[in-house]
C-alpha cells in the first residue's frame, strides 16, 4: 500500500509539473503566434470556400503538433476565439494528440507498418468526421469564450512581444489551474491504484468486448505517448490483441481525465460528454478494425 502512495504522489507531480511547463510554453508561442500572425489570417486559412479542404486541413494541422492531449486546450482555445471554422477546429483537437509523429513512430516500431498505416488512415477518417458531426451537433454554441490573452503578472501592452506572450500565457494559466490540479490527482490515483494485472485479466482478448472493456479503462488512465510502449509491449506480451492495445491507446491518450477536466472550463457539459462519447466510438471501431484487417 505504501508503495503505491509512492507512486500516486510520484506520478502526481512528475504529470503535474509536467503539464504545467507545457501549458505555458503552448501558450506563449500561441501568443507570440497571434501577434505575428493575425487571427483575419489564421481565420483565412482555416476558412476555404471549399469546406472539405477546411476539416482536411484542421486535421493535418493536428497531425504536425506534436502536443499531448492537454497542451492542445491553448492551442484549440485561440483558434476558436480567432473565428476559424468549429468543425475544422474539432477536427485538430481529435487528431493533435492522436496523430502526432511520435505516436505514430512508436506504433510503428512496436506494431508494425501495417498496424501504423491503419491506424494513420483511420484516425483521419475519424478526425473529419467527427469534425463534421459536432459542427451539424451546434456544439459551437457550448464554448464559454475563455481567452488566451489576458491581464497578468507581466502586463504590458507597449513593451515587447516576449513580455506581452508571458502575459497572456500567464492569463489563461491561471484560471485553468484549479482544473489541472483536479485533473492530474485523478489521472494519478488511478495510473497509481489499478494495477496492470486487473487490464490483462478483463481485457486481454481480441473480441468486441475486450476491445470495448480496454477502451474505458484507456480513458482513466492517461496514456502518454512517451509511456505508451513500455505498457503496450507489456500487454501485447501477455496476450492483448494488438487492436485491443490500439483502443486501449485511444482511450487513454484521446480523451484523458486531466484534459476532460480542462475542457470543462472552455466548454458547456453537452460538448464535454459528446467529446468523451466521440473517443470512445473512436477507439472501439479502430480497435475491432485493427483485429480484422491485421
Amino acid at each position: 500500500m505504501l508503495d503505491s502512495i509512492i507512486d500516486f504522489i510520484k506520478t502526481f507531480l512528475m504529470l503535474f509539473f509536467e503539464l504545467l511547463i507545457l501549458f505555458i510554453i503552448v501558450s506563449f508561442i500561441v501568443s507570440l503566434i497571434q501577434q505575428v500572425v493575425s487571427e483575419d489570417k489564421i481565420k483565412r486559412f482555416l476558412s476555404k470556400p471549399n469546406q472539405a479542404i477546411n476539416y482536411i486541413f484542421g486535421m493535418v494541422f493536428g497531425a504536425i503538433t506534436p502536443f499531448c492531449s492537454c497542451s492542445t486546450i491553448p492551442i484549440l482555445a485561440g483558434l476558436l476565439n480567432s473565428k476559424i471554422p468549429f468543425g475544422p477546429a474539432m477536427s485538430f483537437l481529435i487528431a493533435s494528440p492522436l496523430m502526432n509523429p511520435l505516436m505514430l513512430f512508436m506504433l510503428w516500431a512496436l506494431l508494425g507498418w501495417k498496424v501504423a498505416v491503419v491506424y494513420f488512415v483511420l484516425l483521419a477518417i475519424f478526425s473529419i468526421l467527427t469534425g463534421l458531426i459536432f459542427s451539424k451537433m451546434n456544439l459551437a454554441e457550448s464554448y464559454k469564450g475563455v481567452n488566451v490573452k489576458g491581464d497578468g503578472f507581466f502586463a504590458n501592452k507597449t513593451g515587447s512581444r516576449f513580455k506581452q506572450a508571458l502575459n497572456d500565457a500567464w492569463a489563461f494559466l491561471y484560471p485553468m489551474l484549479p482544473y489541472l490540479f483536479i485533473g492530474v490527482f485523478i489521472g494519478a490515483f488511478i495510473y497509481g491504484f489499478v494495477p496492470a494485472t486487473f487490464i490483462t485479466k478483463y481485457a486481454s482478448g481480441d473480441g468486441i468486448i475486450s476491445v470495448f472493456i480496454a477502451s474505458v479503462i484507456g480513458i482513466p488512465m492517461y496514456i502518454r505517448p512517451e509511456t505508451m510502449l513500455p505498457i503496450a509491449e507489456a500487454l501485447v506480451s501477455k496476450g492483448m490483441s494488438l487492436g485491443t492495445v490500439v483502443a486501449l491507446i485511444i482511450g487513454g491518450a484521446g480523451a484523458s481525465i486531466p484534459e476532460v477536466v480542462l475542457l470543462s472550463k472552455l466548454f458547456k457539459k453537452k460538448f464535454v460528454v459528446s467529446f468523451v462519447i466521440a473517443i470512445f466510438v473512436v477507439a472501439i471501431a479502430t480497435g475491432l478494425i485493427v483485429n480484422m484487417i491485421v
